[in-house]
């Protein structure tokens, strides 16, 4: 049975009755329902377990979603069940929601804004099982404050991910920029570096891009930048592309889609050495207990933002390099 079913008078969580529970935070409340729903069903977790995880960890995840554009995965009959990407919040959305609207090709879109664990509790009550955020922040959409690198495997062996994590932290240490690593509680990892907000989606991009192509060239045995899946030859593919307008990461912490409800979880670089690590390692039933042990291993990325024009020369010297190696 689901925590919200037992408990009573405890932060954000109220008398139930009948699979629905009415939660109140301060002066935003709503009523959740169908708590009783499996959405796994493989393991039997329910939507109200599902909302008991995301008020366990709102707290250390609202850092991470907090005035960023947001984009739902819904699931309403669970994960077997049908899901759609939605961006537009719709009209039936509480008014507390924080939301921004932004420009979108043909148009605006008005985005949620997670900004406390009132919403993302009321998200979790509309199946957002995956909320997405984007890479900059609502107050100015066109500078991101985040660059981040996919890491897809070519198979489903988590080694080769491993170690082009590694080499992409160290080519990235060589230009003093400090990474941050998380499993997307799917098959690879994400790994971000927090940026100043002074470049623009286009530079960031295309930084990204040129880093990625050295890496390759160094390790072309092992990675490689092709988009296109049959000429990959069982590469780990560097996706660099998320750095783009409009674009969005899996939100750290949030679940997955997957049998056992595993997370994207943020993680210690020496973790992720530990060969014990895998990228579902961690999950709805123990990310809580986890943070309870530890401080979030994502804590301090945004005090370590970096100017990336300051690093361009470097970068440009290391494609050169690379350019006349080849020849």
């Amino acid at each position: 049975m689901s925590r919200l079913q037992d408990e009573k008078n405890e932060d954000g969580k109220e008398g139930l009755k009948e699979g629905k529970r009415v939660l109140k935070f301060g002066p935003y409340s709503f009523e959740a329902s169908n708590l009783d729903k499996v959405f796994f069903p493989d393991s039997g977790i329910r939507k109200g377990d599902v909302l008991d995880y995301y008020l366990d960890v709102a707290e250390t995840m609202i850092r991470h979603t907090k005035d960023r554009p947001l984009v739902m995965r819904r699931f309403p009959d669970g994960i077997e069940g049908h899901d759609f990407y939605q961006q537009d919040m719709p009209d039936y959305f509480p008014d507390w929601v924080e939301r921004v609207k932004v420009k979108k090709q043909g148009g605006t879109v008005t985005h949620v804004l997670c900004q406390n664990r009132a919403t993302l509790a009321y998200l979790a009550d509309q199946a957002c099982l995956t909320p997405h955020v984007w890479l900059s922040r609502a107050g100015d959409v066109y500078h991101p404050d985040r660059l981040l690198f996919d890491l897809d495997p070519p198979g489903d062996s988590f080694e080769p991910v491993r170690e082009a994590a590694m080499r992409l932290k160290d080519i990235l240490e060589e230009l003093d920029m400090q990474a941050f690593v998380q499993t997307t509680g799917s098959k690879g990892v994400h790994m971000v570096v927090a940026l100043d907000g002074s470049a623009r989606f286009d530079e960031a991009r295309h930084f990204a891009r040129d880093l990625c192509g050295v890496l390759a060239a160094r390790h072309n045995e092992s990675l490689t930048v092709e988009q296109r899946k049959d000429k990959r030859q069982g590469r780990v593919y560097l996706d660099f592309l998320r750095n783009s307008y409009g674009q969005s990461m899996v939100a750290p912490y949030a679940l997955r889609v997957l049998p056992g409800a595993p997370a994207a979880t943020p993680l210690e670089w020496d973790e992720l050495r530990d060969r014990k690590i895998g990228p579902r390692s961690y999950g709805l039933k123990d990310i809580p207990r986890r943070l309870a042990q530890m401080e979030d291993p994502w804590a301090a990325l945004s005090s370590h933002g970096v100017k990336l024009s300051s690093r361009q020369q470097r970068l440009d010297d290391m494609l050169e390099g690379t350019k006349k190696a080849r020849d």
